[in-house]
């Protein structure tokens, strides 16, 4: 018995003991997803937020979907839904901390799921932390562009986002049901 067959026993034995490999797709193309979900969410974010401060700036908006959806330029120096305003600081500190940590946590990603949920929230803390870090009033304080709203123009029925905040919703969400599955980072089922 070869070399390459007594790692294929032991990977054998090693999956029966923690149960069948919900994705099996190689562990470089799972860390591929991660990045390429990171990398289209922020270049997303960063593209719209520029589209938009160029175009609806001084008040300007577009009204679509019968009002259902306005386009508005906003700044936002809080948290999402303007949790936390005046701590514009603090929070571009605590996007740093989330960052670094998804970025830990991904090293160890064997999950398809669990990649496209964490590039998600990553891309989407990413975009939000390069509008504190460049955006006025200075570095690290910077203000986030928010621009969609729904139902109102002046985010009274619904508070004004931006796509950032929507991916980080949505990466949660998917971690949320896929933890509910049960299934881990290295994307074994629970027993």
């Amino acid at each position: 018995m070869g070399d390459n067959d007594r790692v294929s026993s032991t990977e054998s034995s090693n999956d029966a003991a923690t149960g069948p490999d919900l994705d099996p797709l190689p562990r470089p193309l799972r860390v591929w997803v991660f990045s390429a979900v990171t990398v289209f969410v922020l270049a997303a974010d960063i593209l719209s937020k520029v589209l938009v401060a160029s175009q609806l700036g001084d008040g300007h908006q577009v009204r679509l979907l019968g009002g259902a959806l306005y386009l508005v330029e906003t700044r936002n120096s809080g948290a999402a839904f303007s949790v936390g305003t005046g701590a514009t600081f603090l929070l571009t500190g605590v996007a740093v901390v989330i960052a670094a940590v998804i970025v830990r946590v991904a090293r160890r990603l064997h999950s398809v799921a669990w990649a496209v949920a964490l590039g998600l929230i990553l891309g989407g803390a990413l975009g939000n932390l390069v509008d504190r870090l460049f955006r006025a009033p200075g570095f690290g304080r910077g203000h986030v562009v928010d621009w969609i709203s729904v139902f109102s123009s002046d985010g009274r029925i619904w508070p004004i986002f931006n796509l950032a905040d929507s991916s980080i919703c949505c990466g949660a969400v998917l971690a949320a049901l896929i933890a509910l599955l049960g299934i881990d980072i290295d994307g074994h089922r629970k027993r």
